[in-house]
């Protein structure tokens, strides 16, 4: 499993750790196909991971990661966008197909 985070999205999430977390705490990432980007995502702030759950290291950073949130994240890179009309962590898939060529970047928010 080979995903990039950029230091924008690294940044935002040890604010959500910091803010919501432990020091235990991992960030859950459930992605499943869909979007412009190709993908859409559920996030949280958990103790611990869920049953099934991988935890991976990454940038000291700790996430739970299902098992197809691990297989959609090959080749993707998770930034953060933080502009006027939007901010979020967004996913740059370059195996996804656009699908929405007059759309702006997807963001996906934390809930």
């Amino acid at each position: 499993m080979t995903f990039t985070i950029t230091p924008a999205a690294e940044r935002f999430i040890r604010f959500m750790l910091r803010a919501d977390g432990g020091p235990e705490a991992g960030f859950r990432l459930v992605l499943s196909p869909g979007g412009c980007s190709g993908l859409s995502a559920d996030m949280s702030v958990r103790a611990a991971p869920e049953p099934g759950d991988a935890v991976v290291e990454c940038y000291g950073l700790r996430l739970f990661l299902p098992t197809e949130s691990r297989l959609l994240l090959a080749g993707v890179t998770i930034d953060f966008a933080d502009g006027t009309a939007q901010s979020g962590l967004v996913f740059r898939d370059p195996k996804a197909a656009t699908s929405c060529a007059t759309a702006p970047t997807p963001i996906v928010r934390l809930q």
